[in-house]
């Protein structure tokens, strides 16, 4: 695999793809329009001008439609590249039991739409789309419930029920997400639940775990030697992270110990050691690499070849979010590995806040927005002289 081969990593794009791509990317690359994107949000949201600029620009970067049927060309795009997608619908921050229910059911037809489609691998969720998050926090904090936290608490474990069996009768593997850490150990309990029930023959219910945080590997080590004094198949989606400086500031604020990994080196070397974990365990185990990282993704493809696994064996992925890191899942997908883009939906108004905390995300990653910015320009060079 070549990763600076740019004519396989955009030969999916046109000139005016590209060119799009370069503004975004620039524009990204503005720390500080990006710092008070949700400001200008909340100011110019409501006047609904902006939305029309938005789904022309980022929406067409980085989402596959408003609706799952409007997701339909881009499955199709990237399945001709032999590229898999993982429908992923990004409305964030709604908190109202009718959403929650609109939710559930969102999924289960997300669910339904994979079971019908073979390029659509796996389902995924976040927990906090279907109940409160202050409730979560609440329980991860070990308070006492009342009576009625109680029945909202097993409302929400219901529907995440519901969605994991129905999962399991249609036979489509699905990703609960990862959250901030304050929530995160009810949501590993409730991913655990769902496990132990669902996992008897194989993997179908993921966890998620994020190793910018310096207890996850043990995490991962303690969950597998779980799965397998109890018999049930562990399921895991390994990625560095997504809410590292929100992490840091709330540690800071209320003075406990700071839950992320003091340097970027430590969060590389405990990824890649849960990778050599996850293919040493691979009996026991099936797991999804998602990460935009070219050496991990190179380091995952060797341990494969190391211990004589086929290349697109079916429980191994690799994942990229849609719109990013193209030179990974094109060249990847091009030598016959397992690839699947997260391709997020949803109406432009709702997902619009996921896309700031994208955009947020990306300017922390260091390198990250230069290395898009000049495999671009070497390609429309490319084609500038051919």
């Amino acid at each position: 695999m070549d990763f600076n081969n740019t004519e396989i990593a955009f030969s999916g794009m046109s000139n005016k793809d590209l060119k799009r791509s370069y503004w975004l990317f620039k524009i990204i690359g503005w720390n500080w329009l990006i710092s008070i994107s949700p400001l200008l949000l909340k100011i110019f949201m409501p006047l609904w001008f902006p939305v029309p600029i938005i789904k022309a620009t980022i929406f067409k970067q980085f989402c596959g439609g408003e609706s799952i049927d409007d997701c339909q060309k881009t499955i199709e795009k990237l399945s001709q590249q032999n590229v898999n997608t993982i429908l992923d619908y990004s409305v964030e921050g709604i908190e109202d039991e009718a959403i929650f229910d609109a939710n559930v059911k969102e999924a289960l037809n997300a669910i339904k739409k994979a079971k019908n489609n073979p390029n659509i691998p796996f389902s995924v969720f976040k927990v906090t789309g279907f109940g409160r998050f202050d409730l979560l926090e609440k329980i991860n904090s070990k308070k006492e419930l009342s009576a009625n936290e109680t029945q909202d608490f097993e409302t929400i474990k219901g529907r995440i029920d519901e969605m994991c069996q129905y999962a399991f009768d249609n036979d489509i593997p699905i990703f609960i997400d990862a959250e901030e850490t304050w929530i995160q150990d009810t949501i590993d309990d409730i991913a655990l639940e769902m496990m132990r029930k669902y996992n008897t023959s194989k993997a179908i219910i993921y966890n998620t775990t994020q190793f910018y945080r310096w207890d996850r590997l043990t995490y991962l080590q303690e969950l597998k030697q779980v799965a397998e004094k109890e018999g049930f198949y562990l399921g895991i989606k390994l990625v560095r992270g997504a809410y590292i400086e929100k992490e840091r500031e709330r540690a800071a604020k209320m003075g406990y110990k700071d839950p992320m990994q003091s340097t970027k080196i430590n969060t590389d070397k405990d990824f890649n050691l849960a990778l050599k974990y996850c293919i040493e365990n691979i009996s026991r185990i099936s797991f999804c690499c998602g990460s935009h990282n070219e050496e991990s993704s190179t380091y995952l493809a060797q341990l494969m070849k190391d211990h004589q696994i086929s290349s697109n064996d079916s429980r191994i992925y690799f994942a990229q979010l849609l719109g990013m890191s193209d030179h990974i899942s094109m060249n990847m997908s091009a030598a016959n590995y397992n690839i699947a883009k997260y391709v997020p939906y949803g109406p432009v108004k709702k997902v619009t806040p996921y896309l700031i905390r994208r955009a947020q995300e990306n300017t922390s990653v260091a390198g990250q927005t230069g290395r898009e910015l000049s495999l671009i320009l070497k390609e429309q060079a490319r084609r500038k002289a051919s």
